[in-house]
């Protein structure tokens, strides 16, 4: 059939506007995800790292004249002097007294009247018997007051506070319970909190089978699930009732605390259970890098330690250690990127879900491939949270004064980062 001239320029026009129509939708749609992301974060203002950038180490210490070092005892006197209006009746690490127990013995490991203090702060006489976890429950100060009564050299306190944390494991080893597995509420939470107390006190409170005995129930909660679901991967957990991915609720975390006591597991169920199980959680990477905060979450808009891709730096960095293979490393390196164009989050400074979370993160992948890099990105992000400017902080947390959540979160970062080679997340890393 023939087309007459007048007919083909009509065919031609009408061919361009289906494209820029179709051009233009592609855009809107682009665009009502990219507002949800970039309203969580400030535009990173520093430039990234060059070979010509400064050493901030000398000897293995962060250097006397860096502006953290120098704002270090500001910082403190101003968390002291808050300290008299802390919130007394939340003794938990996560938000309460304990936390800053926790930090307290981390300023002073050595001071006697600053242990006494962090003492005082646990509340052990108060304990309620209501949650088994490190972070918000009573294992967190019993395993804090196992730790500082051993400094002191009270050893009744350590055996006796030892057999009551001992005495929250009978719903942790039944795995008929409805506990969860995650770290703030569940199995993993009280497995870190007999793993810190381990590390902590010598000779060994926890005998080998006890710490098999937790691990186990983890691993058949996990295995349970994921059969009963048909997942493609052998290990899933559920929290209320979503299956979360992120290092507070999540699958990544529950796996990092699993990779960093590999001595305690069988290399078959490393192999086939665990590596299977992470390298399933790298498909459901979103296009950015970034990683969703559940199973069929589509929003990209977490970046954050409890959320997104800062919780799976820890993974892959201790993947790669255990199984040596460089596509972890690789992936670690691409959260970090991601935690650098979007971890100056606007929700504030908190180590939880803030900035000096998020610093922690590349403190993390500097002591796993000492690249100065990463040094330099940490150091970056400490000197964000050294600044208190309210245009730093959009939204001002519940308790300001919290390890996990305010104030005493940022300090024991500036603490940490003084030693880099060191700095361990609190309640976290072993």
């Amino acid at each position: 059939m023939n087309i007459s001239p007048v007919q083909k320029i009509n065919n031609l026009f009408l061919k361009c506007l289906k494209e820029e129509i179709s051009t233009y939708s592609v855009q809107r749609s682009y665009l009502k995800v990219a507002p949800e992301m970039s309203s969580k974060y400030f535009k990173n203002p520093f430039p990234d790292y060059s070979e010509n950038c400064p050493n901030f180490l000398e000897a293995g210490r962060l250097k006397k004249d860096h502006p953290v070092s120098l704002g270090l005892e500001k910082k403190w006197q101003e968390l002291e002097m808050k300290l008299q209006m802390l919130d007394l009746n939340d003794y938990s690490v996560y938000t309460g007294t304990s936390g800053i127990a926790l930090l307290k013995m981390k300023r002073g490991p050595t001071n006697s009247d600053m242990l006494k203090e962090a003492l005082k702060l646990l509340s052990l006489s108060r304990l309620k018997g209501k949650r088994h976890t490190f972070l918000c429950g009573d294992a967190g100060p019993l395993a804090i007051g196992i730790h500082l009564n051993h400094l002191m050299g009270k050893s009744e306190e350590v055996e006796m506070l030892c057999g009551k944390l001992k005495s929250l494991s009978r719903d942790i080893v039944n795995v008929q319970s409805d506990l969860p597995n995650e770290y703030l509420y569940g199995r993993t939470g009280y497995l870190y909190a007999i793993l810190y107390v381990n590390k902590h006190v010598t000779p060994q409170q926890f005998d080998d089978e006890f710490v098999r005995l937790i691990i186990e129930a983890i691993l058949v909660s996990g295995r349970n699930l994921s059969k009963a679901f048909s997942f493609k991967c052998p290990l899933m957990y559920e929290w209320h009732e979503s299956y979360y991915l992120g290092a507070a609720h999540g699958v990544s975390g529950i796996l990092y605390l699993l990779l960093q006591v590999k001595q305690y597991l069988p290399d078959d169920d490393l192999q086939n259970l665990i590596k299977p199980t992470i390298d399933y959680l790298t498909t459901q990477r979103f296009p950015s890098g970034n990683f969703p905060s559940s199973l069929g979450r589509d929003v990209d808009k977490y970046v954050q330690w409890c959320h997104g891709a800062p919780g799976f730096v820890y993974l892959f960095c201790e993947a790669y250690k255990v199984f040596h293979d460089p596509k972890y490393l690789q992936l670690a390196s691409e959260c970090g990127d991601v935690i650098w164009e979007r971890g100056l989050l606007k929700k504030g400074y908190s180590i939880c879900h803030g900035v000096a979370g998020n610093a922690y993160c590349f403190l993390e992948l500097y002591q796993t491939t000492k690249e100065l890099k990463h040094l330099y990105r940490a150091m970056k992000f400490a000197e964000w949270c050294l600044d208190d400017t309210k245009q730093h902080e959009e939204l001002s947390p519940d308790r300001p004064l919290s390890l996990y959540e305010g104030l005493a979160g940022r300090m024991y970062l500036f603490l940490d980062i003084q030693k880099p080679d060191e700095a361990k997340f609190p309640g976290f890393t072993l």
